[in-house]
């Protein structure tokens, strides 16, 4: 039970990560108005996503608990960086990767703890 709803936390955590890179498109065009800047598909689709983020992380924390989800929320930083190193071409440079690392190494270092 306990990995269906890590399952949905996970997922959550993507979705909000491709809300923000929904809102980061958004904020790269010009608008004509300050309205169209904030009532356009990108950024009310962001909101939307985020909602629906929050719901699935209020749901997975009625099984996962608190202490558990702070390392999956972690890995919303992969998820960001792969998104930019892919869509908007950014660089991963020696110390970004090397914090990446030491994210990957504590989630897995809480995994083996849980075992």
């Amino acid at each position: 039970m306990l990995e269906l709803y890590v399952g949905v936390y996970l997922l959550g955590v993507l979705i909000s990560s491709v809300s923000q890179v929904l809102l980061k498109k958004a904020a790269m065009r010009q608008y004509e108005t300050p309205l169209k800047e904030y009532l356009n598909p990108w950024v009310i689709t962001a909101y939307a996503l985020f909602f629906g983020a929050t719901l699935m992380t209020i749901l997975a924390y009625k099984v996962v608990p608190l202490s558990m989800g702070a390392i999956l929320e972690a890995t919303a930083y992969l998820y960001i960086t792969f998104f930019g190193v892919t869509i908007f071409k950014e660089k991963l440079g020696r110390d970004k990767a090397i914090a990446l690392l030491l994210i990957v190494g504590g989630i897995i270092v809480y995994s083996l703890g849980m075992s």
